[in-house]
């Protein structure tokens, strides 16, 4: 039995990891795949990795394992080489969306993708939790500045993130000399061809494509020296990603060959599946009726224009003006938005608030429900907080954010137009008498969601942008629980060599960092006490300031530092959470304490919580006897802060001296702002 047994599992071993290390397809429709998601063969035999709907993801696989490191003791990786033909082919003509990858990776089945900007393919916070080994090559055509894109019609080599390590234009060159390329548009529709090597003994890479029908150039588009002896695990699938966010297009192969240990095989043309292309017919008329047809439609056109003016007045569509060109993304015009929302009617109002109010639409001309934010009329502020909002978000790309699509201002509407998010708000799903439950795991990545959000806006895109009104109702939700941080109304923007200047005081009452009534300045760091406040309402499910029945108000903050001086802290966790991470509970609470502290120079920034909630680092032990006294006087020095002569003076007391405490508290900032990766 014993034998036989063996016997079994090496046969089984040898079915999984195949001794076949070159193939070629003419074309798919008898190709032996592994088809995920969206990923299909069409009745023509082309190999549709998604089509044109949104939010689709799909991977299509070589069905086995094939093995990549031949020599067990030194672990070289063997030189392969692939070729294929792909088009890309946007819904919504020139949008892009988002692109197709060539990849090498650990797993058929990556957890936790996602059908949006990734390519189908395990982003920064997957592939942190699920340590899945890929090499891509992308073939992108949206620029997302999250992940640093250098434009929206780029090919790039991905080692284990979708940052690119090298990525160029799309391009072929016509001799070897590099400076004379031609560009390829990705987004026509058009096939493409392409080529993609590694040579193992020089560990290089090169990629080159051009357009179908051509000889393949001489001079890669891309050259880059990498050793993927310490990047792929010995056996690895190989085969094609991709996805579709809410800019869609259907992501084509049109056939594919494919070798280790040697040059892949040429693709036949003549054999090759060919795409339906709407072709331009050109009929030959007599000159007499060539100027006939000129003229009739030249005076169709003079008519269509004029009812296009005459249709944009009746519903007071208006010019661009210099500001909207530059700030956003697109311009909607107010008749397609008043259709979409039914005359802005009842039945169509999600929210509202001192903006405005919010209405969800179907836009036809994004095929897609959005949520139409309309500013109050006749609002000094409202337009203030509408060219806020636009400046703001019209360039920030981040999962976590929500995307602003465009806007429409039209005489008195103030109009932006959003993603529709189905959950809406946090504090409807947390705190409203109607609520959604959400257990601790949900909890728990809504709160990861907004940090993350917070250190994009704060550390990573091109300026600096301080939101101002960090609360759960600014919060929304979408259908997967992923947290989008929204309203920038009040947002301000600084380049990051730049110190904030004195503003008016805005926000909401119990979100507000002391220091703020001091200096007027919105830094940061008062985003990250407003976070603070957060982090401690979610895990206790209570408002920042509850009334009480003996006629006082809880304050949120105070009660959560008096627990905690009695070394209760876990006592504040939401009594209607059935089980939760004691863990991670006792985490959020601490660190809701420290984002919250009265003084902005022990907050931890927006990198560092996130590491904390990550687990990449250990938050040190908050004493419990520390005297955190909101209420007492806010200076920029450290000094006589703890003012233990005044015991009532707060929620917390301490029967340490000043004296004793100023050295724990160097020690305890140094610790906390420490960064490490």
């Amino acid at each position: 039995m014993g034998a036989l047994r063996f016997f079994l599992l090496q046969l089984l071993s040898f079915r999984l990891v195949t001794s076949d290390i070159s193939f070629i397809y003419n074309g798919f429709s008898d190709a032996n795949l592994s088809f995920y998601g969206a990923s299909h063969v069409t009745h023509r035999g082309i190999l549709e990795v998604t089509n044109d709907a949104s939010k689709l993801m799909g991977h299509s696989f070589y069905p086995s394992l094939l093995r990549f490191k031949q020599n067990d003791t030194e672990g070289h990786v063997t030189s392969f080489s692939t070729t294929f033909v792909f088009s890309i082919t946007p819904k919504y003509p020139d949008l892009g969306g988002h692109g197709l990858a060539f990849v090498l990776i650990s797993t058929k089945e990556p957890r936790d993708c996602l059908g949006n900007q990734y390519l189908g393919l395990p982003n920064l916070t997957s592939n942190a939790e699920f340590s899945t080994r890929v090499v891509a090559v992308e073939f992108d055509v949206v620029q997302n500045l999250e992940l640093e894109d250098i434009n929206d019609n780029h090919v790039g080599i991905d080692i284990n993130t979708l940052n690119s390590n090298r990525s160029e234009p799309a391009a072929y060159y016509t001799t070897r000399n590099q400076q004379d390329n031609v560009s390829i548009d990705l987004k026509s529709g058009a096939p493409v061809h392409a080529w993609i090597d590694y040579i193992g003994k020089d560990k290089l890479i090169t990629v080159t494509i051009c357009p179908y029908g051509m000889p393949r150039p001489t001079q890669p588009l891309i050259t880059f020296s990498v050793d993927l002896s310490l990047v792929i695990a010995e056996y690895m699938y190989v085969g094609f990603s991709a996805s579709t966010g809410l800019l869609a297009a259907t992501h084509s192969v049109l056939g594919w060959s494919f070798r280790i240990g040697g040059k892949a095989q040429d693709l036949d043309p003549s054999l090759l599946p060919t795409l339906i292309q709407h072709q331009k017919v050109v009929h030959k008329t007599s000159f007499a009726v060539g100027i006939a047809l000129a003229c009739a439609t030249l005076a169709l056109l003079v008519i269509c224009a004029a009812h296009q003016v005459a249709q944009r007045r009746k519903h007071g569509d208006e010019a661009l003006e210099d500001w909207e060109v530059e700030y956003g993304a697109r311009r909607f015009e107010y008749s397609e938005l008043l259709e979409a929302t039914r005359g802005f009617g009842d039945e169509n109002l999600i929210g509202s608030g001192g903006f405005g109010s919010v209405y969800k639409g179907f836009v036809p001309s994004t095929g897609l429900e959005m949520a139409i934010k309309r500013i109050a009329h006749n609002s000094r502020q409202g337009m203030r907080e509408f060219v806020a909002e636009i400046m703001s978000m019209g360039r920030l790309r981040h999962r976590n954010l929500a995307q602003l699509h465009g806007w429409c201002k039209s005489q008195n509407e103030l109009l932006l137009v959003y993603d529709y998010v189905p959950n809406g708000s946090l504090d409807k799903l947390l705190l409203s008498t109607h609520k959604k439950f959400l257990n601790w795991e949900q909890r728990y990545k809504i709160l990861i969601g907004v940090a993350q959000a917070l250190l994009y806006l704060h550390e990573e895109c091109e300026q600096r942008v301080v939101h101002r009104d960090v609360k759960p109702s600014n919060v929304l939700i979408d259908e997967d629980l992923n947290a989008k941080l929204g309203d920038f109304g009040l947002a301000r923007i600084y380049d990051h060599d730049i110190n904030p200047q004195t503003t008016n005081i805005v926000g909401t009452l119990g979100y507000l960092a002391p220091e703020l009534t001091k200096t007027g300045k919105a830094t940061t760091s008062t985003d990250v006490f407003s976070y603070g406040t957060l982090l401690l309402e979610v895990a206790t499910g209570r408002r920042p300031i509850e009334p009480q029945r003996s006629c006082q108000e809880l304050v949120l903050l105070d009660w959560v530092r008096e627990l905690h001086s009695r070394g209760e802290t876990m006592n504040a966790i939401d009594t209607e959470l059935e089980s939760y991470n004691k863990d991670e509970a006792e985490l959020v609470l601490k660190l809701g304490l420290l984002c919250s502290h009265p003084r902005p120079g022990y907050r931890p920034n927006m990198r560092r919580i996130v590491q904390f909630l990550l687990g990449d680092a250990t938050l040190p032990e908050l004493p419990l006897d520390v005297h955190l006294d909101v209420h007492g006087p806010i200076t920029d020095s450290s000094d006589g802060y703890f003012d233990d002569s005044n015991p009532s003076s707060g929620p917390l007391t301490s029967t340490k001296s000043t004296t004793s405490f100023t050295s724990f508290e160097q020690k305890f900032v140094a610790q906390t702002s420490r960064v490490t990766y």
